[in-house]
């Protein structure tokens, strides 16, 4: 488990610009099953979450259609959280950082790390940018 020293910054990038740190499972529930778009970011200590991820949802944001509530959860930080977080997630594995977006409880899309990393923020953004689009 990574320490609050290192991890609370990273959240900050998020939580800053709106977004809702989901620190358990509860919390995890109470967002993901209401009604509506939820965008959930597994957020982590990666050079590919600092470099691409964080900054890229928060370029994504810069849209017409957008989510209408935003949520994250820390890999390696909020344990139990993330692990109510990825019991949603499936069929995909366990990924981090990741992205998912759910419509009513339902998962409609997931952007798996391997899919992050590699890429830029902007890359990120427009990808997410046409997600918003044909489900927000």
């Amino acid at each position: 488990m990574y320490p609050e020293s290192l991890v609370k910054p990273m959240k900050a990038e998020l939580t800053t610009s709106g977004f809702e740190d989901l620190s358990n499972p509860e919390l995890v529930e109470k967002a993901i099953k209401q009604d509506g778009t939820v965008l959930v970011v597994v957020n982590s200590v990666c050079g590919c979450a600092a470099g691409a991820c964080r900054p890229g949802v928060k370029l994504s944001l810069d849209n017409v259609k957008k989510p209408g509530k935003l949520t994250t959860v820390f890999a390696g930080f909020d344990t139990d959280a993330v692990a109510q977080a990825r019991k949603h997630f499936a069929p995909y594995p366990p990924s981090s950082p990741a992205i998912a977006l759910f419509k009513n409880g339902e998962l409609v899309h997931f952007v798996e790390r391997h899919n992050i990393e590699g890429r830029t923020a902007a890359m990120i953004a427009e990808h997410l940018k046409m997600v918003y689009d044909e489900f927000c």
